[in-house]
């Protein structure tokens, strides 16, 4: 993931920031034990759902909020295999061998060793004792539920022990599992089949596996090779092939194109002079957002011809200039059709708040202050103001020779259905749109969108509304004011008229110039185009 690794000298240099302890070694992609942990975790019926009862929606809701006490006290005394293996695999309970046994009768005590599932519980016990040992988590393994396009996903995801389960910082090593980011990436990526798909900065793998389902090739690189051994666990005892490969950004690839590539990159900005810890699955060693920078830089030369890339980006914002700026600046050194969204911002204090605390940093750890500092003064070195928080998807031309055609805004509204298939249809209606004038435009046959609906407010009584909206349903929910004319031109785009011939009628019901209405309402037409509240046919022979 990151660009360059911490040296030996600047790791030593940062740990006195957190109580480290040396990470267990990842889990062994073993043929025969993965297959019998496989028909284990199936008999036990280990998936999202059956966890979701078995806490009930209290302790379920709690556990969202990073709150397992609820959690490990309903499971505290459940003789299920599948809740004795989530109190195990990701709360951080220790079991006896004959706790474990029978939740993992074909696997074994001796083969979860082997895969390095599992090792001896530090007890604490004092010598001759005699409770039965007790056995501790090396990794978190866990259920995953999705639904895309091809139906329901039930998976299991290795990754490191998260404080839930360990009470400690994370290690600068740590594999993080499937987080926040990793679902919004997931949902975010368009499935349309293709033949290759290169995750960028894999982690555990689950961009990977999502991929594998749409595509017959799937490369995954990462710089940490701990991360890669997890993700060939997880393709494993999934049964998925990847093509797994170790290395910096593009290097393992060398010149080889994909038809997507998909990355949820270490974009957290950390200052670099030692004073923050610095965190392989997130922090991408360069100062500012240059990383992002690089990765924008290098898509042109790997993706095919039409090809997609989607990831998720931080972005530095200094005033007065706009928002955009940076990843502006990125995308000018590529001739990539492009959409970047901007989601959410944070000023300097609450950016450092939010990984100080994902660190496991919290305000009464003596380490708080000189962290917050440290970012603090590295944002006022840049003059940075705020921090941009969103997604940025690039599109390879399908054929050159116009210019690149680039969108930037701001987004904060959300609507229903597939978000990923919404942000392709984007790209290809921006595309659709560079390449198509005020003529072409009034020869085409509009066709509402089946979620656009009119929302109108009136005084009561009043025959003439005070505000008209049109409002959409899915994608993200966008909601537009509009007039009388632009209404009724909505209202009537059903694909039997042209706009043009739309625009003649509404004109002349409404007493309307049409030259003057053509003009003003031709660009509105097009950001409907744009957002997907109108979808636009064009027809053999039509003007």
């Amino acid at each position: 993931m990151p660009d360059t690794a911490p040296s030996a000298a600047s790791l030593t240099a940062q740990a006195p920031l957190q109580d480290r302890s040396p990470s267990s070694p990842a889990p062994r992609a073993t043929p025969g034990p993965v297959a019998a942990l496989r028909a284990d975790l199936e008999a036990a019926d280990y998936t999202s759902a059956r966890i979701e009862q078995l806490l009930g929606a209290g302790a379920a809701a709690a556990l969202r909020r990073e709150h397992a006490l609820p959690a490990l006290r309903v499971l505290a005394d459940t003789d299920e295999a599948a809740g004795l293996l989530f109190s195990v695999f990701t709360l951080g309970r220790t079991a006896t061998a004959a706790q474990l046994e029978p939740a993992l009768p074909r696997l074994g005590l001796d083969g979860a060793v082997e895969l390095g599932l599992l090792g001896p519980a530090e007890t604490g016990q004092e010598p001759g004792a005699s409770a039965a040992p007790t056995w501790r988590a090396l990794v978190d393994l866990a259920p995953y539920a999705a639904e895309d396009d091809q139906g329901a996903i039930t998976w299991w995801i290795a990754s490191d022990l998260s404080e839930l389960a360990t009470g400690r910082p994370l290690g600068t090593d740590h594999v993080l599992g499937v987080g926040g980011a990793s679902l919004t990436l997931a949902r975010l990526t368009p499935r349309r089949r293709v033949e290759r798909v290169l995750d960028l900065g894999c982690g555990c793998g689950i961009q990977a596996l999502h991929a594998s389902r749409h595509a017959q090739t799937v490369v995954a690189t990462d710089l940490s090779e701990r991360a890669l051994a997890f993700a060939a666990f997880n393709a494993a005892l999934n049964g998925v092939e990847l093509d797994l490969r170790a290395g910096s950004l593009f290097d393992p690839v060398g010149t080889e194109r994909f038809d997507l590539v998909v990355s949820n990159p270490p974009f957290v900005i950390t200052p670099r002079d030692g004073t923050v810890a610095e965190w392989t699955y997130r922090d991408g060693g360069q100062r500012g957002d240059t990383l992002l920078a690089h990765v924008v830089e290098g898509l042109e030369g790997h993706l095919r011809p039409g090809g997609t890339a989607v990831m998720l980006a931080n972005w530095e914002i200094s005033a007065p200039e706009p928002w955009q700026t940076h990843p502006a600046a990125w995308l000018d050194r590529t001739g990539l059709d492009a959409w970047v969204i901007q989601r959410e911002r944070e000023d300097p204090a609450q950016y450092a708040e939010t990984w100080a605390r994902d660190g496991g940093i919290t305000e009464r750890d003596a380490r708080w202050a000189p962290m917050v500092s440290a970012w603090l003064d590295d944002f006022a070195s840049r003059a940075v103001d705020a921090i941009g928080f969103g997604y940025l998807l690039a599109r390879r031309p399908a054929s050159p020779g116009r210019p690149p055609a680039r969108l930037f805004e701001e987004v904060l509204t959300t609507g229903t259905g597939s978000l990923g298939a919404h942000l392709a249809q984007g790209l290809d209606r921006l595309a659709q749109l560079a390449a198509l004038d005020d003529d072409a435009l009034g020869a085409a046959f509009p066709v509402r969108a089946d979620d656009v609906v009119e929302r109108r407010h009136l005084t009561p009584g009043a025959w003439d509304p005070l505000l008209i909206e049109l409002v959409q349903g899915a994608g993200f929910g966008r909601t537009v004011t509009a007039d009388q004319l632009l209404a009724a031109t909505v209202g009537a785009s059903d694909g039997e008229l042209t706009v043009d011939q739309i625009l003649g009628a509404v004109c002349a019901l409404t007493d309307a110039d049409v030259a003057e209405a053509r003009g003003r309402l031709l660009p509105e037409l097009r950001e409907l185009v744009r957002t997907g509240m109108l979808d636009l046919e064009h027809r053999e022979g039509a003007r």
